[in-house]
């Protein structure tokens, strides 16, 4: 594999970005994209993994400050590495970058979370030390 160049996402990345997103099944296009990065706190912005100058992977990250525990939580919520790559270590230095990042930001520890049919991200994240210690419920508010 060529080298891997770990960023934060750009405006201009949005395309591929919505392209990855698309890959996990969700909806996302350039335009959504572009006006979520301009929401997003610049310390949190997501992560781009590209291979030879094109974008093959990314990461959405966030933290937050609870009661129950000394330090921040740091979380990944989305994680996606295009098809044609994947199993050649960009999911893992990814999540290595991310973690780096929340390290940085005072978080003592990180949460992922991955879509209960996702068995196989679940046992890629458990081979880097992830433990199932929760559930997580969702409920759509309108």
């Amino acid at each position: 594999m060529s080298a891997l160049e770990i960023r934060v996402a750009t405006p201009e990345d949005a395309d591929a970005v919505a392209a990855l997103i698309a890959m996990l099944g969700y909806e996302a296009s350039p335009p959504e994209v572009r006006d979520r990065l301009a929401l997003i706190d610049p310390s949190l912005l997501p992560l781009v993994g590209l291979v030879e100058g094109r974008i093959v992977a990314c990461l959405s990250l966030s933290l937050m400050r609870v009661l129950h525990r000394p330090r921040p939580v740091g979380r990944i919520s989305m994680m996606v590495v295009d098809e044609g790559r994947r199993g050649q270590g960009i999911g893992a230095a990814m999540v290595a970058a991310a973690e780096a990042r929340l390290a940085a930001l005072g978080c003592g520890l990180v949460e992922v979370t991955s879509n209960m049919k996702r068995n196989r991200a679940h046992a890629f994240y458990e081979r880097l030390g992830y433990e199932r210690t929760s559930y997580r419920f969702a409920k759509k508010l309108t």
